[in-house]
């Protein structure tokens, strides 16, 4: 019952998570807020942080007992396959990506500057978004299924990997608004998780 408890607490979760990013609720604040929307970004993360923490908190209380016990071998398979999947997330965020987007720090550095009309239709294929659309999630999907010892991890990682998989389809939808046709093409040219895959054509 306790296990269903926690999956229901990290569905709930992602749910919030996902809801405060979504197209409509960003439009919705961006009415509100109008030039005060550049602060949202950083609100967002921040109380991210602030619900996750008590989140792993209570979770790491509620289930303590390890279940798996890895030999030599698999921990060895374990480390190198968590090191890759922390290379590859802090190769994607630092240098794929824009760092100071992310966290919403540009966003309060161009606050109220006028914005150029027009949208870009410029798509960002360098590095590792050459061969995969979205490698920090695929990162973080290996990272969570090799930090498995209790009950407890399989099923934050089985709900976080369900996540992961519908947020970043979410994402695409929203990369497809603001890029159009530019997006389209790259997502028949580059696979969205798993590198080295064909995206079929629809």
């Amino acid at each position: 019952m306790k296990y269903l408890y926690i999956a229901f607490l990290w569905a709930a979760y992602c749910a919030l998570h996902s809801y405060l990013i979504s197209i409509g609720f960003t439009r919705f604040m961006n009415r509100m807020l109008k030039k005060y929307y550049a602060f949202y970004r950083l609100f967002y993360i921040l109380i991210s942080l602030l619900l996750l923490i008590p989140l792993i908190n209570y979770t790491v209380q509620l289930d303590n007992q390890e279940i798996i016990i890895y030999g030599p071998n698999l921990d060895i398979l374990r480390y190198v396959l968590t090191s890759g999947s922390l290379l590859m997330f802090f190769w994607a965020f630092f240098l794929d990506y824009d760092a100071l987007t992310f966290f919403g720090v540009r966003q309060i550095l161009n606050f109220g500057r006028i914005k150029k009309n027009g949208s870009s239709d410029e798509i960002k294929r360098r590095g590792l978004l050459r061969i995969i659309r979205h490698p920090m999630y695929l990162a973080l999907i290996v990272y969570l299924w090799c930090q498995i010892h209790k009950t407890s991890d399989i099923v934050v990682s089985a709900v976080l990997t369900i996540y992961i998989i519908i947020g970043t389809r979410l994402e695409e939808k929203k990369l497809v608004l603001e890029f159009g046709e530019a997006y389209l093409n790259y997502q028949k040219e580059v696979p969205m998780l798993v590198p080295l895959t064909k995206v079929r054509k629809k």
